[in-house]
């Protein structure tokens, strides 16, 4: 019984990550032009956070998730201007030659920095507790049903990421130093607009 929380988690987590935002495009960038195990560390990245708001829903703390609302416009301005920034780094960002070992180097600056900025969406709190109240996961759960089903979210979101930066890594090859060009300018482009699309939304 207890086991059908962490597959409702699991399947809730993999649908949530589905949809391609930046966090999505930083991953497919990150994958072409820094290898797999980069754009894994964006996907762990965005799971974490994902893992983090699935707690806020699950457990119930309406202190957190009532200071997030309250704080939104502020939370979202930080989000964007960091969209921003991180939109026309990428876009100018000079790509290195595919055939050269990748120096994993900055894994943690890449994690934390994704955490921050998946956390700078605090929508995402409250789209959990719409599906977890839909699916009738929201109230008078025990403490191991919720720690089995944000679990469940947090590996569900995993493995979205680890089969974009898998099925990625299958086109890697196939780009030379000017298509990784092209993929910065397009990924930086995509970005800003994300960051632009944050910040008017407030107005």
């Amino acid at each position: 019984m207890e086991l059908t929380f962490f597959l409702k988690g699991l399947v809730i987590g993999f649908a949530m990550a589905v949809p391609i935002g930046p966090i999505g495009i930083m991953c497919i960038r990150k994958t072409l032009t820094s290898g797999r195990l980069r754009g894994m560390v964006i996907g762990l990245g965005a799971a974490t956070a994902d893992l983090l708001y699935g707690c806020v829903a699950a457990f119930g703390l309406t202190v957190i998730s009532n200071t997030l609302l309250n704080q939104r416009i502020w939370i979202r301005l930080v989000g964007g201007g960091l969209l921003l920034f991180l939109g026309v780094r990428t876009f100018r960002a000079q790509p290195k030659d595919p055939k050269i070992q990748i120096q994993n180097s900055g894994l943690l600056r890449s994690y934390l920095t994704t955490v921050f900025l998946t956390l700078t969406n605090p929508l995402t709190v409250f789209a959990f507790i719409a599906v977890f109240a839909a699916l009738g996961l929201g109230n008078k759960l025990s403490f191991f049903s919720a720690v089995l089903l944000v679990v469940g979210v947090f590996i569900g979101s995993s493995l979205w990421f680890l089969s974009l930066s898998s099925g990625v890594t299958l086109f890697r090859n196939k780009f030379d130093v000017t298509g990784l060009r092209w993929v910065n300018k397009i990924a930086g482009i995509l970005i800003i607009i994300s960051g632009i699309i944050a910040i008017v939304t407030l107005l």
